[in-house]
């Protein structure tokens, strides 16, 4: 049992050490290659090196981990397990009495251990590093940003349609205002307009600008108007910048009630944010698939070495991913919920990993 618990250790620190040389050393290639196209950018809007480095550089790492775990943690399984299947290294431990499943209990701690850290990294880490990451890109690269909205209209709840011609997001006012109330039967039974509406920061109302209401009872209306008023309402400026929303810095308690809060106003930006959900729960489970794959392709001693083990991983890598842009395009152009757009490609290959495991020499 001491045994075990050696090759364990064994197998589990190789798979941590060789995952993170794989990712510290692209990141290194990337950002090199990242500060030669933007040299030009920095100097040209005088950003200062401090903000460079621990601003944009140290924010930018956490999502390019989180985005690219999978695909690493599987080219590190392929290259150590081929290696020390070269090295007859796995039929010496086969050899030893170790089945091949209680050997392939290291790689399932390994990845349970960078899948957890793949969710707290893309759950909470992520947005908060992206706000400091789009103020940087804000201040140092985006000299233009949108403050105009045309065509503007949601629900702001269930029984509540909101519309307005344009809206100034630097002025805080919407033109041309329409707000439907429904009542229990969803028959109209007010109406509210306004030439002109301008959010008063200080007070927290509305200033308007030939305010009409308009009251529908029993068959029998009303009309009140009032050419200049100041009016609390259930609105607020962010929620007519529907284009604006920035789901990338929202953490998944935040993003949950977003998606909610779009739902309920017929937002296009559902399934969208739907995705990014499922994507931020369900992508760590890649991290548990990709592993086990890597595992049953390289664990066998081959003429090919680690060449033909990596030449076979990359390809399954890449029709992973291909498969996951497919199932996203289906969501957001089709009919395929959010959920199985992202567990499906998970799935898929979890049955084809099971597969490989059982097939692959014991």
């Amino acid at each position: 049992m001491e045994r075990y618990k050696l090759i364990d250790g064994y197998i589990l620190k190789k798979y941590l050490k060789t995952f993170l040389l794989a990712m510290a050393l692209i990141i290194v290639i990337v950002i090199t290659f990242d500060i030669s196209e933007k040299l030009d950018d920095f100097l040209r809007n005088h950003a200062p090196f401090s903000k460079i480095v621990f601003q944009y550089y140290l924010n930018f790492i956490p999502g390019f981990i989180n985005l690219y775990s999978p695909l690493f943690i599987f080219i590190s399984v392929i290259f150590f397990t081929s290696k020390m299947a070269g090295n007859t290294e796995i039929i010496a431990i086969l050899g030893s009495g170790l089945s091949y499943r209680r050997l392939l209990q290291p790689y399932l701690h390994g990845s349970i251990i960078v899948a957890l850290l793949v969710i707290v990294m893309s759950n909470f880490v992520i947005p908060w590093s992206n706000q400091y990451l789009m103020e940087f890109e804000n201040n140092y690269f985006r000299t233009m940003k949108r403050s105009y909205f045309s065509s503007v209209h949601f629900k702001s709840d269930e029984k509540t349609l909101v519309y307005s011609d344009s809206y100034n997001a630097e002025s805080m006012t919407a033109f041309n205002l329409c707000i439907d109330k429904m009542d229990s039967n969803n028959a109209l039974c007010q109406r509210i307009t306004a030439e002109r509406m301008t959010f008063d920061t200080t007070e927290n109302v509305w200033h308007c600008i030939n305010y009409f209401v308009r009251n529908i009872n029993d068959g029998k209306e009303t009309l009140t108007h009032q050419p200049s008023c100041l009016q609390k309402m259930a609105l607020t400026p962010e929620d007519f910048k529907l284009s604006s929303q920035q789901i990338q810095v929202m953490n998944t308690p935040q993003l949950y009630r977003y998606i909610q809060r779009e739902r309920l106003r017929g937002s296009s930006t559902v399934v969208t944010s739907s995705i990014e959900l499922w994507q931020r729960i369900l992508n760590p489970l890649a991290v548990i698939v990709m592993t086990f794959i890597g595992v049953a392709v390289s664990s066998r001693k081959t003429r090919g070495g680690i060449g033909l083990h990596l030449a076979i991983g990359i390809s399954i890598a890449f029709a992973f991913i291909v498969f996951m842009k497919i199932t996203t395009v289906f969501a957001i152009n089709g009919n395929l919920p959010p959920f199985w757009a992202v567990l499906l490609p998970q799935l898929v290959f979890g049955i084809a990993a099971a597969y490989l495991v059982k097939k692959a020499p014991k």
